[in-house]
């Protein structure tokens, strides 16, 4: 084994050592030898105990120091000048099973990243290799200071992040897709500056005390959830934004054109679809999409595509929000890699309804080549496929949500500082035009 330069021992440091998983870090190797390869492992276990790693392989300069942030990885699981490579380059370690997703549920703690260098250019075997150092990094969803409290309100279910301070504040009404309550995209929104409520409005406890059982509510529901947080005392009532993802933008764009309570300031849409049965209830776009699961398909590795269902895009106007309805300014967000819904499709038909209605002023469209659907806060490690369970078809399978690995890490870093960018020019600065970005 090379030994290091004047008889030190190598030395990893990370700065910042505990930060927020949005912010980036510099890590830091002394006292290697002048031009020693290395090889840089990063390591964290999720909730579900599943093990996620990534590695990138480093020569030292004529110091004996590699500098991430600013040497070129030649390999690994990432390569080139990426500064955060071994966070967004994470996947699930050998031996876990197949189709993991790394999700936070407790965002009350930090996600605990170990970084080790090792000698040589290697890519397996890092349990049994002596590592020359070691060192930790936490990345936190929240900031010291925010409150997390659970909403249980006029049969409203969610979890309540409020930034430190008195306020007022502008808020956001955080929308996952389907699966339940998710916390961890609202905790960091409230890391910002926003009071964001992440509402629970697809999980089975909801359903439960639902009239019909179904698991999409009613206007009443979405509109008893903002005015909740509109009427917080910590929260600017006028300054309120709608943001939501996958399911959850087929729920905001109707509410948002269609309600007669819920009156944004500014909308964000990632990963976007307009079409639905707007002349039928909410509960009808889970029906809507029973009834075209006869488009899904499977790829070559037998994982599902889905993004067939809503194609063509309908021209018939009852088959999907009129665009026209939008008053507030519009964010679209989607990877031209969306292998979940038709992003792209429904994007370019959602830009020329509000041309011909003369309210296209109001949108902004980012489009993200090789992303995917599932486009996150960034350093997230990237979910190309995963286990999901598919409602029209009753099981857990393995499902294709697209996306090359680098090229989506780059739309989840971009997109990210664009989205805190709109909501700071429109919820503390606008009076409600449309944003340039």
């Amino acid at each position: 084994m090379a030994m290091a330069g004047k008889g030190s021992c190598p030395l990893i440091t990370i700065q910042p050592s505990r930060g927020l998983i949005d912010e980036k870090f510099q890590i830091t190797v002394k006292n290697l030898l002048p031009g020693q390869a290395v090889t840089l492992h990063s390591l964290t276990q999720s909730e579900d105990s599943d093990f996620w790693e990534a590695f990138g392989h480093y020569v030292s300069d004529g110091k004996g120091t590699v500098k991430v942030a600013e040497d070129v990885c030649l390999g690994g699981s990432y390569d080139g000048l990426e500064p955060m490579g071994l966070l967004w380059s994470m996947k699930p370690a050998p031996g876990n099973k197949p189709g993991l997703r790394f999700r936070k549920t407790d965002v009350c703690t930090p996600v605990v990243v170990r970084i080790a260098v090792y000698t040589g250019h290697i890519g397996d075997g890092f349990t049994e290799a002596s590592a020359l150092a070691r060192a930790v990094t936490e990345r936190s969803y929240m900031a010291p200071g925010v409150r997390r409290t659970d909403i249980r309100q006029s049969g409203v279910r969610g979890t309540l992040f409020v930034p430190p301070g008195p306020g007022p504040f502008p808020a956001v009404l955080d929308l996952w897709g389907s699966g339940g309550l998710v916390e961890y995209r609202s905790a960091l929104l409230a890391s910002h500056g926003y009071v964001s409520l992440a509402l629970d409005y697809y999980s089975t406890q909801v359903i439960a005390k639902s009239p019909d059982k179904n698991p999409s509510l009613g206007y009443e529901y979405f509109e008893t959830a903002f005015n909740i947080l509109q009427d917080h005392p910590q929260v600017a009532s006028d300054q309120v934004a709608l943001l939501a993802l996958c399911f959850g933008t087929a729920v905001a764009l109707r509410v948002a054109a269609y309600s007669a309570v819920i009156n944004p300031r500014c909308v964000v849409c990632i990963s976007a679809s307009h079409v639905q049965p707007v002349n039928e209830p909410i509960s009808s776009i889970e029906a809507e999409m029973q009834k075209n699961s006869d488009k899904f398909r499977f790829d070559e590795n037998n994982r599902l595509i889905t993004r067939d269902m809503f194609l063509p895009i309908p021209t018939d106007p009852s088959k999907k929000v009129d665009m026209g309805r939008i008053k507030y300014p519009l964010l679209l967000i989607f990877g031209e890699d969306d292998q979940s819904w038709p992003t792209a499709e429904s994007a370019e038909d959602m830009e020329k309804m509000m041309e011909a209605a003369g309210n296209r002023h109001l949108l902004t469209t980012l489009s993200y080549p090789g992303a995917g659907h599932l486009i996150e806060p960034p350093y997230s490690p990237h979910a190309r496929f995963s286990n999901f369970m598919v409602a029209q078809i009753k099981r857990n399978i393995i499902v294709l949500w697209g996306g090359e690995t680098k090229l989506h890490c780059y739309a989840q870093e971009d997109s990210w500082q664009k989205i805190l960018a709109f909501l700071d020019q429109q919820l503390y600065h606008s009076p409600g035009t449309s944003s340039h970005l």
